[in-house]
């Protein structure tokens, strides 16, 4: 093992069932931080020798997380030395992953890349208007985020002596600044949803007061009605509020515990405008998303002095065929040839419900195993026989299925949660407040690439249903995720030298992780509120800019036209294709206008192409909601049809106006969603796969 010791870059090991031992990227990057993960321990070790799984550290309750006892963390220590002895029995040779730390100023420039503002810096540094609009749409601590980032790079860039132009972090925030209070208002204006820099919540503390159209949306509690403890509030940037938590002498901060007994009941207050889901969204738009909920966990991060960095894969080898020690990508791409539009891995499905086929209230599910010479030879089977559709799942008991799940999960090549983010997952755990944990697991969720996000949440389903039947089988949340968390975790710190102590304590945090992945999903797989208000501001300000550099060049064609009109004997035939031209643009910009001035005051026109009745004129009072417009078309289609379609198989869009599309929840308010959005159509539809 010399060579990995001796290694610069990082490497991580997963299974593969052929081929000999090898090791990519030797040295990768100076200074880099050397992580290995093996399929043998199905663990994570970084700066260290792979090493045997160590023994269990004696519990100390005094230095422990208070919450868990020695009982609840036999269930974790007993989970390693299972992954151990099934790993012993399978000595297969091993696939490798190169991950590189990035060297100085290199992750800060991947993390911009990653948040869209890569064209602040590169051939074209010296025009950053780009990211202006996106720039202006940030919060206090989400602008304070991405300027420590641009400084960094900016200093990293001039030590290089880059040949082209590297732009002082003051300058692009004066552009910002400067284009935002030199933007002349036009007709768009009441249409727009700006920030209103004046309000303030304590000493430094910005928050948005968001207004579009007729409506004012105030994300801040008012003092005389101080929002529950058990609410989450999606209205504030998470870093702007823990700001405020910071500063504020009245409001007592809780320090975390993993208890489930002293866990809270959180909740989300109801949003009159509809809660927005991962998936509700148009990929344009979530795409901003992603953007915004990279920042803004970067900000919470630094408002909370705890340090995120991300690694990245950057060689990999690994199988292009078979179920295990494959990419979620690859077998997607396999499992969408024989069941087009499946976004979770057709085994992971399978095995789950062989899981379930056994019945959920089976005592020590997920925490017994199944033997494993048996699991090794399932292991072969399923390999050659799986896609062939002649694997007698019969021959597969209960506990094998669940020792199968699991070892899928850690075979991966990469960490169902993502090398980039699994450090981020993991350093959940020092965030002071279990609400601040969740607003940061809500962050990462969104953050995950779809394949991993969408397995994780079938994972997430599925133990939550073990969790339901956990008076006849046993398994409480806390007992699920301390099975869990080794498997989904790999658990990095394991085999390092370090305390005992240290041991426990990462052991606890991880599981304490889970526990919260596995007991608020509802809530993680929802987009804040102010992400999709930042997101309408940056539509409704390039709409603008859109719609001002489409009067320029018509200015400039009328210009032109008047030039050579004299010289042009067809001015007749340049008139005309002019008058072509106009119409495009002028169905670009005043499209959602001329449907408009066709509806009277207070209605709105709902289309449903594809029912019965294709559309439909819809008053708008203080109570209609968005399941209340489905039901008139639904009464309008035959009995048959309707019941179909009433299980979820159409449902009502907000298109266009400041935002791409978005499906709405049946609570949706729809006169207040309309003062948020006059501009938009209203569709039915049905989801695409």
């Amino acid at each position: 093992m010399s060579w990995l010791s001796s290694s610069q870059g990082v490497v991580l090991t997963a299974y593969h069932p052929s081929g000999k031992d090898q090791a990519l990227g030797g040295n990768h990057g100076k200074g880099g931080e050397e992580a290995t993960t093996s399929r043998r321990y199905g663990q994570y070790t970084m700066n260290q020798e792979i090493t045997k799984v160590i023994e269990r550290p004696p519990f100390d309750r005094s230095s422990s997380q208070d919450s868990l006892d020695e009982l609840s963390m036999e269930d974790y220590w007993t989970e390693l030395e299972n992954i151990k002895k099934s790993s012993e029995n399978r000595q297969d040779d091993q696939e490798v992953v190169v991950v590189k730390e990035p060297d100085e100023g290199e992750l800060e420039e991947e993390w911009l890349k990653e948040a869209g503002l890569s064209n602040l810096f590169g051939e074209a540094a010296g025009d950053p208007q780009e990211s202006m609009v996106f720039l202006s749409t940030l919060t206090r601590t989400q602008a304070a985020a991405v300027q420590k980032r641009v400084e960094t790079v900016s200093q990293t860039l001039r030590k290089k002596n880059k040949q082209y132009q590297v732009p002082d972090v003051r300058d692009i925030f004066a552009q910002q600044r400067g284009s935002k209070e030199s933007e002349p208002p036009d007709g768009t204006e009441s249409q727009s949803v700006r920030t209103d820099e004046n309000k303030y919540q304590g000493k430094d503390d910005q928050a948005s007061s968001l207004v579009v159209g007729e409506k004012e949306l105030t994300p801040l509690v008012p003092e005389e009605a101080p929002a529950s403890e058990t609410d989450i509030n999606l209205e504030v940037s998470f870093a702007e509020q823990a700001v405020n938590q910071k500063e504020s002498p009245r409001e007592k901060i809780q320090r975390s515990k993993g208890d489930d007994a002293l866990l809270p009941s959180f909740r989300l207050p109801k949003d009159k405008t509809g809660t927005t889901k991962i998936g509700d969204l148009a990929p344009q738009d979530m795409k901003k998303v992603c953007h915004l909920a990279l920042i803004e966990l970067t900000a919470l991060y630094d408002v909370l002095g705890v340090e995120l960095k991300q690694l990245k894969a950057v060689k990999i080898k690994t199988k292009d065929s078979g179920l295990f020690g494959v990419p979620l990508t690859v077998l997607l791409e396999q499992d969408q040839k024989k069941v087009p539009g499946t976004r979770i891995p057709l085994i992971f499905q399978k095995l789950i419900s062989r899981i379930e086929e056994g019945g959920l209230e089976t005592e020590g599910l997920l925490r017994i195993p199944g033997a494993a010479v048996r699991i090794k030879n399932l292991c072969q089977e399923l390999e050659a026989k799986f896609y062939e559709g002649t694997f007698n799942w019969e021959s597969v008991k209960q506990h094998d299925a669940a020792s199968l799940l699991k070892l899928f999960i850690r075979e991966l090549p990469q960490p169902l949660l993502s090398v980039e983010y699994l450090k981020a997952f993991q350093a959940v755990q020092n965030l002071p407040t279990k609400k601040q944990q969740l607003q940061a697991l809500n962050l990462l969720v969104i953050l995950l690439p779809d394949a991993n996000r969408d397995t994780l949440k079938a994972l997430l389903e599925f133990l939550q249903r073990v969790v339901d039947n956990k008076e006849k089988n046993k398994m409480t949340v806390m007992n699920v995720a301390m099975v869990m968390a080794p498997n989904l975790f790999m658990y990095h710190t394991l085999g390092l030298k370090s305390s005992e102590q240290r041991e426990f304590v990462m052991a606890a945090g991880i599981a304490n992780i889970m526990h919260l992945l596995i007991k608020y999903q509802k809530l993680l797989w929802t987009i804040p509120k102010f992400i999709v208000n930042q997101v309408r501001k940056q539509n409704t300000e390039n709409h603008r800019k859109d719609k001002k550099a489409m009067k320029k060049l018509l200015k400039k064609m009328a210009y032109d036209r008047e030039k050579y009109e004299k010289q042009d004997k067809s001015a007749n035939d340049v008139s005309l294709n002019l008058r072509v031209l106009v119409f495009p643009s002028e169905k670009f910009s005043d499209y959602s206008d001329k449907i408009l001035a066709d509806v009277p005051q207070g209605v709105i026109r709902v289309q449903a192409p594809h029912l019965s009745k294709v559309s439909m004129a819809i008053q708008l009072t203080e109570e209609l909601r968005a399941s209340d417009v489905l039901a008139r078309f639904l009464s309008q289609e035959s009995s048959g049809v309707a019941q179909t379609l009433k299980n979820g198989e159409v449902f009502l869009y907000e298109i266009g106006g400041n935002i791409g599309e978005r499906c709405l929840d049946d609570d949706t308010y729809m006169k207040d969603l309309y003062q948020l959005n006059p501009n938009a159509e209203w569709v039915i539809k049905s989801k695409p796969s």
